[in-house]
């Protein structure tokens, strides 16, 4: 069998030299068609970015100025300017009627700063953006009880904050809101005739939302309904609380009225849960 020898020397050389030289021409060629890495831009400073997403707000170009204060929070994420710009950006979004993406940004500085002196205007936010998507009572009140939620969660948990007084109106405006929506599907059944479902609608609406303007009718309506269904005493104890709490209201004389048709006068009883309802919070 033959042996393999080693090169000599000199051919050893040549060899070496054939192999840089091919190797030097191969990177050549893959540095034609190898495409280049863009250089990376250098972080604007966030001073810088803040202020500009500032002017732009000031302009009225929310979602230009949201651009600037998304950038902060992802070149500057652990900055005194990225807590911040969450704020703003939250604060953007709602006022571009952007409400989900406002109430995700305000959520989270919620949960990242929930020590910060505007915890309670990212909290309020959160409860705006739902209340400004409330729908009318024909339909689907989610919305509705999701803007309670949070905005009485501003009142509990800052109620001298200058954002509480602003959350209370806004949760009478929705509790009213709430009530409506009892109100409508109560007077549907009562057309129906289907008084005991109408009363069970008119009920919600004295038990949990005596506060509101529709108690009035709510009161009303039962006395309708119990007169129709031959229940008197029930119907005159509604008549009399309806004329206790609000006697120059138009739905307490309609309420007299129907009762003189049956020779009724308005008399609680006092075992009554209409009465009860009242009593309990020191309204009757």
């Amino acid at each position: 069998m033959r042996r393999f020898l080693p090169p000599p020397s000199r051919l050893r050389a040549v060899i070496r030299g054939l192999a840089i030289g091919l190797l030097a021409v191969s990177l050549a060629a893959c540095a034609l068609f190898e495409k280049k890495p863009e250089q990376l831009a250098p972080d604007e400073p966030a001073d810088r970015l803040y202020n500009e997403g500032l002017t732009l707000v000031a302009k009225k170009e929310y979602k230009d100025a949201s651009k600037k204060f998304e950038e902060i929070d992802r070149q500057h994420p652990y900055s005194e300017w990225a807590r911040k710009a969450l704020l703003m950006t939250a604060y953007v979004k709602y006022e571009a009627g952007e409400y989900e993406e406002s109430i995700t940004a305000a959520k989270r500085y919620v949960t990242l700063h929930p020590g910060s002196p505007d915890a309670a205007y990212a909290l309020y936010l959160v409860g705006a953006s739902y209340f400004d998507q409330i729908a009318d009572i024909t339909r689907d009140q989610a919305r509705t009880e999701r803007a309670i939620q949070a905005l009485d969660e501003v009142v509990r948990k800052y109620p001298d904050s200058e954002y509480a007084e602003s959350a209370r109106r806004k949760i009478t405006i929705a509790r009213d809101q709430l009530a409506g929506k009892e109100m409508s599907i109560g007077r549907y059944y009562q057309e129906k005739r289907n008084y005991i479902g109408a009363i069970n609608r008119f009920k919600t609406v004295v038990v949990q939302y005596q506060t509101t303007r529709q108690v009035e009718e709510a009161l009303m309506r039962l006395v309708e309904c119990y007169m129709a269904m031959g229940i008197t005493q029930e119907a005159q104890t509604a008549a009399a609380v309806l004329g206790h709490n609000f006697p120059d209201s138009p739905w307490y004389k309609d309420a007299y009225k129907l009762l003189q048709t049956g020779g009724l006068e308005p008399r609680e009883d006092k075992s009554s849960w209409i009465s009860r309802a009242f009593k309990k919070l020191g309204l009757g």
